[in-house]
């Protein structure tokens, strides 16, 4: 059996900046590399275990027997051990037995930057490497333009392995399948971006992907790691960018995974107040050791730099910040001011943000935080986290609630709807109508709407027409785009046969024609996150539930004016203010008969009058379509 050999990857400034958490792309040192040393192929290790004793590399080359392979401690204190093994390569399969000195314990972990992991149930890790040719090239020069904040961002989120699925041999889409099926219909939906579910390496199915185990790894479910830069590369070819969703908050306590990796707390804070979540009866990162931040940094970066994402949507930020997030009193410790801010956590995040925008400045992260945590888009410079955008959670939140209201009762809780932009531009809110929303008993979002069928559907159109000329970027759940009737479930494949019916054809059709109106209108872009971009006509009129805004962008001749009735009583000759004379022609209507509607109540091209109302000195008199939103553009 070959010994190990001993041989480094680590220069001395590798290890000074690891040790300082400044070290933002370990996975070029750690986990395993195939390299040739003194002429014979093999495969390099290295592992960070400081508490251990001694660290052994087990797998299908030497029968699992731990002592075989021992790694060499390094001698400069940074707790790295390593070595190469020769004629180990591509296709081995291994985990790291570590033996440590704490009480003797013993662990068989799978290696935290392993670039392949086995397919769940089973958990060893795979020594990988490939040489995949990408095909981007044109993307990626121009992805800033695509990524701007002034630019459109419509995003769809999915879950790779319930958005469709092979009927006939019951399993999942491989990546290779998605990079056909799935990219061929996010084109011909016209969104603007894909953001996946995580696709790091996770044990549990029921956990959607946010429990992981192999940061550095896709998982296993779809295919090879090159079949997932496939998928990546086919969206970029077709001009669709990709958000990845990333999970810093936390990790499961599985036997394998970074849980008391060496028989100590090194990953995980040690104090259970910082280091356990009580919901999701998992682990905490310690934001506060240098080399969990040069860890999480680093995975941050890899996705970006070795599978060309072109943003990452961080999981849980409310949960990072507060140290009493989900306890109670007693159950966690103030800070040093005496706060409940985590500011380890918050001086984590800023860091990332600042390590990815510095090396990705064409990139996007994007915060789901819950709270009114300030400032949580802006740069880090005037204090900021530095995410690129928030979810809206509150806009959400009281959007749906609202919907879910007869009409009749709506003209009580106008407030629901107007509240949001009090605070819109407080932040770079991306409005979420995400997988969170339907499970759990929530219902589908087709399901929260009141009514009988025909109602029901129309105020899903008109909760979209709503939510895409509302100001801030956009992001639908699969199957919300064609009015999926049940919950989701994560184990089955959409509901695509619902495509066969004509409301669901049409709300599909709505979407679709959103998207590009989206996409064509700058109004609805490129002030999407400034007060400037956003004014009321009027959001009085509670007595018929009807709103009229105005979105603008940098050219006052792009402006729209936007009608919507929450009624389904139609609103003929409903007489509004307007911003200046002219003629304004209707660009969208929501009641056409292709969306499932009546085709009734459309606008004629018109002129305006010289009538003041509503504070204005012109005016119109328009037709809006019950429980219906008619968009409306000056023309030259």
């Amino acid at each position: 059996m070959a010994e190990v050999i001993a041989h480094s990857l680590f220069t001395d400034f590798d290890i000074d900046l690891f040790k300082s958490g400044k070290h933002y792309r370990l996975y070029e040192k750690f986990g395993s590399h195939i390299t040739t040393v003194n002429g014979v192929k093999g495969t390099y290790f290295a592992v960070w275990a400081p508490s251990a004793k001694m660290v052994s590399v087990v797998g299908d080359f030497n029968y699992w027997l731990e002592g075989d392979h021992k790694l060499n401690v390094r001698w400069d204190g940074s707790g790295i051990w390593e070595g190469f093994i020769p004629k180990v390569g591509k296709g081995n399969v291994y985990k790291y037995k570590i033996h440590s000195h704490h009480n003797d314990i013993k662990t068989e972990k799978a290696d935290p930057y392993a670039r392949r992991c086995e397919h769940p149930p089973n958990t060893a890790s795979i020594v990988w490497d490939d040489n995949y040719k990408w095909k981007d090239t044109k993307w990626m020069k121009k992805r800033k333009d695509h990524n701007a904040l002034d630019a459109p961002y419509s995003v769809y989120e999915v879950h790779l392995g319930s958005w469709k699925k092979q009927i006939e041999e019951n399993r999942f889409l491989s990546y290779k399948e998605l990079s056909d099926d799935l990219v061929k219909y996010v084109k011909e939906m016209n969104f603007t971006h894909v953001e996946l579910m995580p696709v790091m390496e996770y044990p549990y199915d029921p956990s959607w992907g946010y429990q992981l185990t192999g940061y550095f790894a896709p998982t296993s479910r779809f295919g090879y790691p090159e079949e997932f830069k496939l998928l990546v590369d086919k969206l970029h070819q077709n001009d669709i960018g990709i958000i990845l969703d990333w999970v810093p908050s936390h990790f499961p306590e599985d036997a394998h995974g970074l849980g008391f990796f060496d028989g100590s707390a090194l990953y995980e804070h040690p104090d259970k107040r910082k280091g356990y979540h009580p919901d999701w009866k998992s682990l905490i990162f310690n934001y506060g050791r240098n080399e969990v931040k040069s860890f999480l940094i680093s995975n941050a970066i890899f996705w970006l730099d070795q599978y060309h994402a072109d943003g990452l949507r961080v999981d849980a930020v409310a949960s990072m910040l507060f140290l009493d997030y989900s306890r109670e009193d007693g159950e966690w410790e103030p800070n040093m001011f005496g706060g409940r801010e985590n500011l380890e956590a918050i001086s984590f995040m800023r860091e990332m943000n600042e390590a990815v925008y510095s090396t990705f400045p064409d990139v996007q992260t994007i915060a789901e935080e819950s709270t009114s945590f300030p400032m949580v888009s802006k740069p880090t410079f005037i204090g900021g986290l530095g995410f690129g955008m928030k979810w809206m959670m509150g806009w959400m939140h009281d959007t749906l609630q609202y919907f879910a209201k007869e009409p009749i009762y709506r003209k009580h809780h106008q407030n629901d709807l107007t509240f949001s932009m009090t605070y819109a531009f407080t932040e770079n809110f991306m409005l979420p109508l995400s997988h969170d929303e339907v499970v759990y008993g929530k219902r589908s979002i087709l399901g929260r709407m009141p009514g009988d069928e025909w109602q029901r559907f129309a105020n899903l159109r008109l909760l979209y027409s709503y939510m895409f000329t509302h100001p801030g970027t956009n992001l639908l759940f699969q199957g919300a785009e064609f009015g999926q009737s049940e919950e989701w479930n994560f184990q089955q494949s959409l509901d695509w046969h619902l495509l066969q019916y004509a409301p669901h054809k049409g709300v599909q059709a709505l979407i679709k024609d959103l998207n590009t109106l989206y996409k064509n209108e700058p109004a609805l872009y490129e002030k999407q996150f400034s007060g400037e971009g956003f004014e009321w006509i009027d959001y009085n009129d509670s007595e018929n539930s009807v709103l009229v805004y105005i979105r603008k962008g940098n050219d006052e001749s792009n402006d729209l004016v936007i009608a919507c009735n929450m009624t389904p009583v139609p609103r003929e000759n409903y007489k509004m203010g307007v911003p200046r004379k002219g003629k304004l022609k209707e660009i969208f209507n929501s009641n056409l008969k292709k969306y499932f509607g009546s085709g009734e109540y459309k606008n004629k091209v018109q002129s305006t009058k010289p009538e003041s109302w509503q504070f204005r000195d012109n005016s119109i008199d328009v037709n809006i379509p019950p429980l219906g939103a008619v968009v409306l553009k000056y023309t030259s």
